[in-house]
This record gives C-alpha cells, sequence and structure tokens, in this order.
C-alpha cells in the first residue's frame, strides 16, 4: 500500500514561517506536520505501508532529505515527483501519476487528525474521511441520500451536508483514480477555482458503480494559519508535555514542553508554551507562545508568540511574530 502526499503549496497563511520551511515540514510540539501524518497511517491501517510519494514543489533539497528520514524510520521507500504549477487537488494527484497503482491513500498534508479507532476498509473500492461540523461551506463535502453517498461538492454554497471531506482517500485500485484525474485534464474539466479538483474525479468513480464508503475522525486539527497553528499546537501539548531539555531556577506552569537541548533559567513559562531543539528563554516570562529550533528569548515578557528558527528576540513585551533568522529588541 502506498502513501499519495501532495504538498507542493507555499503554505503563504503561515508566513513568514514558511518563506524557507514548507508548511509540512514545520514542527508541532516536536515532530513534523508530515511525519505526524505518516505515523497516524502506519498505526491504524490495516496492512503495512510500503512506499510513501511526496508531491513537492521548488524545494531545497533539504526536505527530500527529511522526508527520507521518516520513511527510513517507518521501514518505506520515499518516491518523488513534482508539482510545477498549482492546478488544484486533482492536478497535484496527478502529478503522482506513474504510482497510482494498486493500494493508495492519498492524504493533503494540510492538516493533522486524531483517530480513535483502526480504520476499516473492507467491502469498499473507495474510503473518504470526514469529520461533521457545522459550517461546510469552507470544505468539500460528501452527499448522502440515505446511507449510499452520491456525490462530493467542493465549498458549497447551501447546506446540502455537514460531512466535511479532510482530504484524506482509501482507493482500492489506483489505476482508476488515474484514470478518472485524466479525464478531467483531457476534457478540461474544472471545478471550483477553475482549476482540476479531486471530488470531481470521485464523481466520475461514482458513476462508474463504485463502492464508497466514509470513515470518521476523532479530531481534525487545522495548522493553515498562525492562530489555528497555535491552537492545535495546544491541542496536542495536552497529551504530549515534557520536558528533555534542561531546566535551571525556572517555573514551568503546565503544559509544556522542552525539546532536548533547549534550555529555560530564571524564567516564568507556560502555559502552553513549546521550546524545539536547541531554543532558550533567559530572565523572561512566556506564555501561550511556541519558539522553534535555535530562537533565543531573552529579558522579554511574551504571550501569543511565535519565534522564528535561530531569531532573537531581547527586551521585548507583548505578542510577536518574528521570522527565521530575525532579531527584535
Amino acid at each position: 500500500m502506498k502513501l499519495i502526499i501532495p504538498m507542493a503549496g507555499r503554505g503563504t497563511r503561515l508566513r513568514p514561517h514558511t518563506h524557507v520551511t514548507p508548511k509540512p515540514l514545520m514542527p508541532v510540539v516536536g515532530v513534523t506536520m508530515v511525519e505526524r501524518l505518516v505515523n497516524t497511517f502506519v498505526e491504524v491501517l490495516p496492512r503495512p505501508l510500503t512506499e510513501a510519494v511526496f508531491v513537492l514543489g521548488d524545494f531545497p533539497t533539504e526536505v527530500n532529505d527529511a522526508l527520507s528520514g521518516i520513511c527510513d524510520r517507518n521501514n518505506m521507500k520515499a518516491t518523488f515527483v513534482y508539482q510545477d504549477k498549482a492546478l488544484g487537488t486533482g492536478h497535484a494527484v496527478h502529478c503522482a501519476a506513474e504510482h497510482l497503482e494498486g493500494e493508495v491513500v492519498v492524504v493533503f498534508a494540510d492538516t493533522l487528525f486524531v483517530m480513535d479507532r483502526p480504520a476499516s476498509l473492507d467491502e469498499a473500492d473507495v474510503v473518504a474521511w470526514v469529520k461533521h461540523v457545522d459550517d461546510p461551506s469552507r470544505f468539500g463535502v460528501a452527499v448522502r441520500d440515505g446511507g449510499r453517498i452520491t456525490g462530493f461538492v467542493e465549498k458549497p454554497t447551501e447546506l446540502i451536508s455537514n460531512e466535511a471531506l479532510i482530504g484524506i482517500y482509501y482507493v482500492r485500485d489506483g489505476a482508476q483514480l488515474r484514470s478518472a484525474i485524466r479525464r478531467l485534464i483531457d476534457e478540461h474539466i474544472t471545478g471550483h477555482g477553475g482549476e482540476y479538483q479531486l471530488t470531481d474525479a470521485f464523481d466520475i468513480l461514482l458513476k462508474q458503480d463504485l463502492v464508497f464508503k466514509t470513515e470518521g475522525v476523532t479530531d481534525w486539527l487545522d495548522c493553515g494559519t498562525i492562530e489555528a497553528f497555535m491552537e492545535t499546537s495546544r491541542f496536542i501539548l495536552t497529551r504530549e508535555a515534557e520536558t528533555r531539555g534542561e531546566v535551571i531556577d525556572s517555573e514551568l506552569i503546565q503544559p509544556v514542553f522542552v525539546a532536548e537541548g533547549a534550555t529555560i533559567s530564571n524564567s516564568t513559562v507556560g502555559p502552553n508554551v513549546v521550546l524545539e531543539e536547541g531554543s532558550s528563554i533567559r530572565e523572561s516570562t512566556v506564555r501561550e507562545s511556541i519558539l522553534f529550533s535555535g530562537a533565543r528569548v531573552d529579558d522579554s515578557d511574551l504571550v501569543d508568540s511565535m519565534v522564528g528558527r535561530h531569531a532573537t528576540i531581547y527586551s521585548a513585551t507583548g505578542r510577536l511574530n518574528v521570522g527565521d533568522h530575525s532579531s527584535f529588541g
């Protein structure tokens, strides 16, 4: 079984932190988004994953190295393909067309999720993961007639379903999905935004009388904006707070995550603070904030802040959003 992971987007709503680092490689409490996704599927799928196919943009070579490391840790092969233009979700998957064979799971590396039970793939040609939401207008939705799925609609303008598609799909025969997307492109069938939408490809498969099922998730965690990223970090902190680094003459107000190689001295830190590897806080009070790797905060009082990799903050007060290799104060 293969994972197909489109991740060529630029993550513009998370800038300045994604100017250099692709959004899926942003760490969320010590583990990157994409590794959390891979780890989840390794745990919940009923059959082993043998390969991950990453659909990349114009990223530095270190991205390939990081993704290869994730696959090595999970005994999987890493394969890389590239998307030159952003022409929609269907087009992104089609960039991996030569790898759409046999059982595949397509997962978009935009969000995180929690499942409370293993996924059931039996007696289905396609499984779409969904989450019930109050306002589905921002998402694609699965439309039902009784217990049967009858269609997929991208960002509906009226309430036709509360089952939001969360960007995860299992396909028993990847070649069928490849053929459906190829038809979209050959016949220039575009959907929302004038782009080739994966939901339209699934509509083609529905008309071929394939068996569609849905699977639910316990929690669906958005990481698309600064505010959402911080909220997701807080959620994960409640489960994964721990101290691996050094804490000297300081008070920690839990939950707090202190990565290996991070240091806190003469400070009050927390609640809901993440220190990634190599970061430090000295003579400061820091609450509801994230320090990425190598960040340094001295003599400051911060709240609701994100401090980029190897950035330095001196004698600052309030809320900051500082990019990589910057200084403030």
